[in-house]
Parts: structure tokens; sequence; C-alpha cells
């Protein structure tokens, strides 16, 4: 097994041309402080400056707690890249034969190993272990940066989508498979690149499309315009943006992702016709939209059963078990007025190890419940996610070790029932051949056909 298979990534890339220099900063700040749930550990930005140079600055920790007015002072250029990251510091600046340059991505390169090795034999050395200069690497290798990264779809194996910061202007790219979301707006002279769609609200732009698998596009001040590609296959979005990891303001795909979530909720209603209960509540935030669906459905009156504390990071991102059970531990208190006596229907994204659920249900009996009624928008994960976020072994998967009425009892729920994969599929709205279920089925994608 390569040692990267299951590694803990999830970030937010962001790029942008616009044609007021004075504000470019303070548009990439705000854009990538609205990604900031992709990745809490690392935020940066760089910017072309009025000379053609390029300046980067890197900050570990959150986007607001970390960067300085002085990092907010205009650079005298027009384009920009951002980047929040659960895994390094990025964006990463390097000097080639193409020019400096500024490289973000997100993703996981399942065979750095062995790349970075190959690399290595031909003469080249590493300043870091970090990926982000490994692909920095691997484009330069080329002729130019569509070359360089149209490479990329013959050597990668996993999942990338990537920006880079040229003194000409910017590009992007999405893996062949398109396992990462990436989506284009623009507002006049205004041009973006996210990896969702939210940052465009505060900026006033308008989504123009999805960055299509394999595509690489160029932005400049003429707009944004294709100009390679990295090879083409069938398309495998990844299922679980939809579930848990995109913001329910974004759209992706042409696919609002509050109306997927809602759709979990009314497929689960729909299955629960033997369930009496007082009251449909969500675990927040991921499990808002679908309680909000099997309320709308089933009729059954919508309260909220716990208050999250909005200073709390994600439980589900730290990178160890013990801050993940502290996180959820402090991150959500029982609304006791709401819950004591009742029969609730308790709603949330997922379950992977059964820790945090099973604190929840038992926070709410403790607070006077009479009976806790489990419902899950996805179905049970029975494999580590192999292109993204922090699932990286089959040991860390409740559903990999147990049965539906194991958990059960494990949680201390009163009944306990997942979507199958056929409703989850259908929530979506979108085709199960173009979805990326992997973490659903156990079965790997590849990165081009065979």
């Amino acid at each position: 097994m390569e040692k990267d298979l299951f590694l803990e990534e999830n970030c937010g890339i962001f790029g942008l041309y616009s044609s007021c220099s004075a504000k470019i900063a303070e548009e990439i700040y705000y854009s990538i402080f609205k990604l900031q749930h992709r990745g809490q550990r690392f935020c940066g930005m760089a910017l072309t400056r009025e000379d053609g140079d390029i300046k980067a600055v890197t900050h570990k920790g959150f986007v607001r707690h970390t960067f300085t007015p002085e990092d907010l002072k205009p650079s005298g250029g027009i384009y920009g890249i951002g980047h929040t990251s659960l895994k390094e510091p990025q964006p990463m600046v390097l000097i080639s034969r193409m020019g400096k340059f500024a490289i973000a991505f997100s993703g996981n390169i399942a065979n750095s190993v062995q790349l970075r090795e190959e690399l290595k034999e031909c003469g080249h050395s590493f300043s870091t272990e970090n990926d982000t200069e490994l692909l920095g690497k691997i484009i330069s290798c080329e002729k130019d940066f569509v070359s360089g990264i149209s490479s990329l779809g013959r050597k990668i194996r996993g999942s990338y989508s990537l920006v880079i910061l040229s003194r000409e202007g910017i590009y992007a790219a999405r893996d062949p498979r398109g396992f990462k979301p990436l989506i284009l707006g623009k507002n006049g002279r205004r041009f973006a690149v996210s990896s969702e769609s939210r940052p465009f609200d505060l900026l006033n732009l308008e989504i123009i499309r999805d960055v299509r698998p394999g595509e690489i596009v160029f932005i400049d001040n003429c707009g944004i315009r294709t100009v390679g590609e990295c090879g083409t296959c069938k398309p495998s979005f990844c299922a679980f943006e939809w579930a848990y990891i995109a913001s329910v303001d974004s759209v992706i795909e042409g696919i609002p992702v509050m109306e997927a979530r809602e759709n979990f909720g009314s497929r689960l209603a729909l299955k629960d016709g033997d369930i009496s209960a007082d009251i449909v509540a969500p675990v927040p935030f991921s499990g808002i939209g679908c309680a909000l669906g099997y309320h709308k459905e089933s009729g059954i009156r919508y309260e909220e059963a716990f208050l999250i504390d909005r200073f709390a990071s994600r439980s589900y991102t730290p990178l160890t078990q013990e801050s993940r059970e502290e996180e959820a531990r402090i991150k959500l208190s029982v609304i006791k007025y709401s819950v004591k006596g009742k029969r609730i229907i308790l709603c949330d994204d997922s379950i992977v190890r059964g820790t945090q659920i099973k604190f929840k249900v038992r926070e709410l009996k403790d607070a006077g419940a009479r009976e806790v009624h489990v419902r899950i928008a996805c179905p049970p994960l029975i494999a580590p996610c192999f292109y993204g976020i922090s699932i990286r072994s089959y040991d860390e998967l409740a559903a990999t070790k147990y049965t539906v009425n194991e958990i059960l009892r494990r949680i201390g729920a009163d009944t306990l029932r997942y979507n199958t994969l056929e409703d989850f599929v259908s929530a979506i709205g979108m085709p199960a051949e173009k979805l990326c279920l992997s973490c659903f089925t156990g079965k790997m994608v590849e990165n081009h056909e065979k």
C-alpha cells in the first residue's frame, strides 16, 4: 500500500482577476474566509505585483485570525489566488524556466512517493515533502504551463483541482474524473474560479459553469477560456460534497447543496411510516438540511435540540480521534427545554466512527428525551475515501466492523436507519455513473478509462 493512499486532505482553492488592484487582496481574503469550512489548519494567498513579481503569504490558523492589515495592502497587481487547508500551507511559490509562479491545489496524490522518487532520479531535489511542490515540479518539467498541467493527467493517481498564478494570468484545472469541485464566475471584467460558489455571492459574481473534468482554463483580462485538457473520461463527482463537505449555500454541477440535503431527509421520511415522533431535530450544521427535508415530508415539527458554539471547528476534520471527540463534546449543548419528554427524530449526515452520534444520543436522553430515532442521510460508509477527506483507514469506520443493529446498540438510540444507496443517489439528482461513491461501495475509481 502506498503511504499517501489514505491522506487527510480537504482544501479550498480560489483565483481572481480583478480590474481594481486596490481591492484584490481584500477580495481574496474574504473569499477564502468563505471557504474556511474546507480546511482550518492553514490559509494563504499569492498576488501579482505591479512590477510583475509574485508575492505570497501563508499562515497557520483561521483566515480571520491570522491575516494582518499589512498582508492585505494593495500589491499593485490585478491577479491572485488563495487557499485554505487541513494539510499544508499553500500557495507555494516556485521559480522555473517558465518564470516565477504560485500554485495551490485540493486533492490527494496517491502515488506521490513514486513520483517524487522518479524526479529525484532525474536530478531534482525538494525543499519540502509537500505535494504542492511535487505538482509544481512535474508541471515545470514541460515546455509551458498548459503542457505541464496536461501531463498531470498521465502521471497522477488520485484527485486534484488546482490554480496557478503566473505573471500573465491564472491557470485552473480539474483532474480527468472531476473528483474535486471547481466552478467559474464573473461580473463584468472580474473573473473568478473557486472550489465552491459561495464566495461569488460575497463578490457579486454570477456562476458561469463548472470547470469540466480534465479541462484547463486560463483567466486574464480577456476573460476565461479553455486552453487544454488533462485527459478525458467519465466524471466521478464526489457525492460526499453534497452530503457534508460543501456549504449549504453552494451550487455544485448545477445542483444546490441545500436541495440535495433536503431530499436526503425526505427520502428517509418516506420510509418511516412506522415511527411516531414529536419533533425532528438536526445535529448541526450538516444535519440541518436533512432534518428540514424530513420535517417537510413527514409534517413532524422541526425544532432545534442543540445549540452550536459558532467558534468551534468542524468536529469531523481534526486529525486525531482525541481532538475530534473533544471538539464534538464542546461544540454542541442540549436545549433541554426543547427535548424533555419528547420523541425525537435526530438527523445527521453520516456515521463515520460512531463516537459523536453516541454522545449526542446520550446527551438527549440525559436531558429527558423519551425516545431518540437516528436517521442518517448517507448510506453506511464502508471504505476510506481514496481521493480526499480525512477517513484514513477501514478500522475507523463503524460500518466495516458492526452490523446496523450492532451500531444501533452501540450508539444507544431507539432506532437507526440510513438512506439506501439508490435513495441517496436519487436525492442528489445525478446518475450514479457520474458520481464517486467509493466510500459507500468500496470500489475505487481509476483516473483513466481502461
